[in-house]
């Protein structure tokens, strides 16, 4: 693989609605591995599925599908063939059987239409009493519980229920959103000045690092006790939490870094580069734009810096073993 193409399978682009002829060029253009689909649609399975195939089309086939698809106000797919999804703190009522009976049927949908991968469940922890303060998780009911404990099985249930459908997961926002206030969409710098490394909060990665989850994705929030020099998405010491202390070896997801207020001030051409040097390998941009800068962005920082380089052909490798399991890779992924 090219430098251009091994940066192409470490960022994530968006697509809104239906695939333009403007975005099929920069899909094509950029190299890109994979796409997360943008915008709510009615289209059901079979108009999502003729979607996604027009994707794959654009990109030769190997293309990695993503979308947000948590239930309550954040569902992407709707209509025909798609059930509709309860908010987090609903589904949390069905408990764990019911939970992943049910997952495996809204992962069978998404699989149906050709996605692989879900940027969910939220494993975010919000304690009772920040519940209605909260607003990037507690506000919009997207938790699966108020402790550690409850949301760790509760999450570990749904992300067993979507394994059984063939559909990959990334729970997020890693380390936890729970203790916020603003929500990093919105807004430039939002800081958690309560979770540590080793805070309880982390219970349900450890419990979906040990039942073998493929992906975990990073926040954009700033986490004092770890890193007050970088957000996480950009922090060696975050992710490296997550990578050492938690022992993930799978591919690490950045939150968006295309729109998102919490990464404006840092150029679209190095957000990818930062991310990759923090320990990152997949970074999303709902942007295309944005994204194709991002992928040029890499693909010339790689250029004369060896430690940078060899980094990035170790993110692609576990990008492309990700997109193996779903047969849209080689089985040995070879990089050179």
């Amino acid at each position: 693989m090219t430098p251009r193409e091994r940066a192409g399978q470490l960022v994530m682009m968006g697509v809104t609605g239906g695939l333009d002829a403007a975005e099929a060029r920069t899909l094509s253009d950029g190299a890109f591995g994979s796409v997360i689909l943008m915008g709510s649609t009615t289209d059901g399975v079979a108009g999502t599925r003729g979607r996604t195939d027009a994707i794959q089309e654009a990109g030769g086939g190997a293309v990695l599908v993503a979308v947000d698809q948590e239930g309550g106000l954040v569902q992407r797919l709707k209509g025909p063939g798609f059930d509709t999804m309860p908010s987090a703190s609903e589904q949390a009522d069905l408990g764990p059987a019911g939970l992943t009976a049910a997952a495996a049927r809204w992962g069978k949908q998404m699989v149906d239409a050709g996605v692989h991968l879900d940027l969910a469940p939220v494993a975010d922890v919000v304690p009772a009493d920040k519940l209605h303060s909260n607003e990037p998780i507690g506000k919009l009911g997207r938790g699966y519980g108020t402790t550690p404990d409850e949301v760790a099985e509760n999450v570990a249930a749904v992300v067993a229920g979507f394994r059984e459908a063939g559909l990959s997961a990334s729970p997020k926002h890693f380390p936890n959103l729970g203790q916020v206030v603003g929500n990093t969409d919105f807004t430039a710098k939002v800081v958690d000045d309560v979770t540590t490394a080793d805070a309880a909060a982390l219970a349900p990665y450890r419990r979906l690092i040990a039942d073998g989850v493929e992906t975990v994705m990073v926040g954009t929030a700033w986490y004092t006790h770890i890193d007050a020099d970088a957000p996480a998405a950009f922090s060696p010491a975050v992710i490296g939490v997550l990578r050492e202390d938690l022992g993930f070896t799978g591919v690490v997801v950045s939150d968006d870094l295309g729109v998102a207020k919490a990464v404006a001030d840092v150029p679209a051409a190095q957000r990818a580069v930062r991310f990759v040097r923090a320990g990152g390998d997949l970074a999303i941009s709902v942007d295309a734009p944005a994204a194709l800068a991002m992928v040029q962005g890499l693909a010339e920082a790689t250029q004369g810096d060896e430690e940078l380089a060899a980094q990035v052909t170790a993110a692609a490798g576990r990008v492309l073993a990700l997109k193996a399991a779903h047969g849209l890779a080689s089985c040995e992924p070879v990089l050179g």
